[in-house]
């Protein structure tokens, strides 16, 4: 027989949409003559969707859909559907399941409930679901299917107690096939991590699997698609594309005699398609078509631009470069052929005059006191008022261009360089923006080679350079990184990276006190393990020190 996998971009809360698109891909579908289509997690509502399941109309909206899938399902009356929704929950505390809904001819043929339900990271999942307490199989023709819902696979000994698969052993049947519907959200090495796991499971259990993911951007979460097909020894059959919509067919039995799907380790080119994802969903999802960049001349504005040239196509950017008396001729020049290389309109706005007027109305004021961070910010500020105003006047979001590095350590301003509706590259290291670099012009030069080689600059005061504030890039990354995702303690940092004590404590302090920066910063796009915003509460205001 053959199944249909499914993977489906939805927008979180247009459930009528969520269905055409759905009902759409079950007639391509039936006209394959498969005989089970399997979509991901949430399907009919997306994920995630939050607070908005305390909106009595929310869940109005999605027993509409769900309904008017069903009528749907009597027209193609050969083919079996599994989709994640909503279910109602019995009993008491939370009133609603996360579900996998098997339809079948106007009918809901089986339900299962998610189980293990994950509140770490990004996922809230406790906060409004209620925890499924059994083991859901159907029968689709010859086949016995046993039904899981993402997290349910990610099953941990110490964290979880009882394995959820074991159930679907202990009945009179033993499953033909398993089946997992998700929405799992990308960062940098999950392939390899789930192709890990899943091998895992095929093997202990002798079950062949397939696997439905969500694909597409939403908020700061981007979900990578590559559903797929593994045989019961735990090879790779089949694999669906990564970071798109798509239909990928198998044939079940799962062939053993053809040679297994070869799946690469991930490259840099993988962050690059997430970031694209996650920046084109974005914007489109946000009602929107265009978007705007102040271009500095250096790498991360030019990185953001090309990736937005990509997400966007080249018409739809517009680059702006908005030199102060310290910006150096090179740096203009950079912007202006970057721009040519990609395509995109560019514009050119010295802020001296709006630095003018500044300093005559503060005059009074700071008379008698050396130049220092305030003017550095003020340049900033003036860049991104007039950023915001071209973003408004023309219907453009603004993209801020930050990287980690320097967010985390606070070295941007509040107000100024972190303007904009979407920050492309905050989850991405300073590092990692050179790796990218590098992989945007590996076909030919698009980001200026002088703008690559130059050292770092804010270009906010005269002969500025990153590193006379912040260590070298190559020393700072490894140091976040084990703190931020890998929760290291200060001692373990020093030693395993083999630097100071004192240096890893301050760029802890910096961390710390830039957190107010962070809190009022724009979305980002989530490529880590641990991402500033959503996936990292900590507060504002504390007094713990390492």
């Amino acid at each position: 027989m053959k199944i249909a996998l499914i993977q489906t971009n939805p927008l979180v809360g247009d459930c009528a949409g969520n269905v055409r698109s759905i009902t759409n891909a079950l007639t391509r579908v039936h006209q394959a003559q498969c005989s089970l289509a399997v979509f991901p997690e949430l399907a009919l509502c997306g994920y995630p969707p939050q607070d908005l399941l305390e909106r009595a109309s929310f869940l109005e909206a999605h027993e509409r859909a769900l309904a008017e899938l069903l009528e749907f399902t009597q027209t193609i009356k050969e083919l079996t559907c599994v989709l994640g929704g909503l279910g109602q929950a019995d009993g008491p505390g939370k009133s609603l399941y996360n579900t996998a809904f098997v339809l079948h001819n106007g009918t809901i043929l089986a339900q299962a409930h998610k189980r293990l339900l994950p509140d770490y990271d990004v996922f809230d999942d406790t906060r409004h679901f209620a925890g499924g307490r059994e083991a859901a199989t159907f029968a689709c023709g010859r086949l016995y299917c046993a039904l899981t819902i993402s997290e349910d696979l990610w099953w941990q000994e110490e964290k979880h107690g009882h394995n959820p698969l074991d159930d679907f052993m202990l009945g009179s049947i033993v499953p033909d096939l398993l089946i997992n519907i998700a929405a799992s959200p990308y960062h940098f090495g999950k392939r390899q991590e789930r192709r890990k796991l899943f091998a895992s499971i095929c093997t202990t259990y002798n079950l062949p699997l397939v696997y439905v993911n969500q694909a597409g951007g939403q908020d700061s979460l981007v979900f990578d698609g590559h559903s797929l097909a593994m045989s019961s020894t735990g090879e790779m059959r089949a694999q669906a594309a990564g970071f798109s919509e798509d239909m990928l067919v198998v044939d079940f039995p799962v062939q053993t005699d053809v040679p297994a799907f070869s799946q690469p380790d991930e490259h840099i080119g993988d962050l690059a398609g997430a970031l694209v994802c996650g920046l084109r969903d974005y914007v489109r999802k946000s009602g929107f078509s265009k978007a705007i960049i102040g271009l500095s001349g250096g790498i991360d504005s030019a990185l953001t631009a090309a990736l937005a040239c990509q997400a966007l196509g080249a018409d739809n950017l517009l680059g702006v470069a908005l030199p102060s008396p310290y910006t150096s001729e090179q740096s203009i020049e950079d912007a202006r052929q970057l721009a040519l290389n990609l395509g995109c309109a560019f514009e050119c706005i010295p802020i001296q005059p709006a630095m003018d007027v500044y300093a005559q109305i503060l005059d009074p004021f700071f008379t008698g006191l050396p130049s220092d961070v305030t003017e550095q910010n003020i340049q900033a500020r003036i860049r991104g008022n007039l950023l915001m105003a071209l973003a408004n006047k023309f219907n453009r979001l603004l993209l801020s261009t930050g990287n980690k590095s320097e967010v985390a350590v606070g070295y941007c301003t509040l107000y100024g360089d972190m303007c904009g509706a979407l920050a492309v590259l905050a989850d991405v290291y300073k590092t990692q923006v050179y790796e990218l670099s590098h992989w945007i012009n590996r076909n030919g030069a698009i980001i200026p080679q002088s703008t690559i080689i130059r050292p770092p600059t804010a270009e906010l005061k005269p002969g500025q350079l990153d590193q006379d504030d912040l260590p070298p890039y190559a020393v700072l990354d490894p140091i976040l990184q084990a703190y931020l995702e890998k929760g290291e303690t200060v001692a373990a940092i020093a030693a395993g990276q083999q630097v100071d004590l004192a240096l890893v404590r301050d760029i802890i302090r910096r961390i710390r006190r830039s957190e107010h920066k962070r809190v009022q910063a724009s979305l980002n796009i989530r490529v880590s393990r641990k991402a500033f915003g959503l996936g990292r509460r900590v507060p504002v205001i504390q007094g713990f020190y390492e």
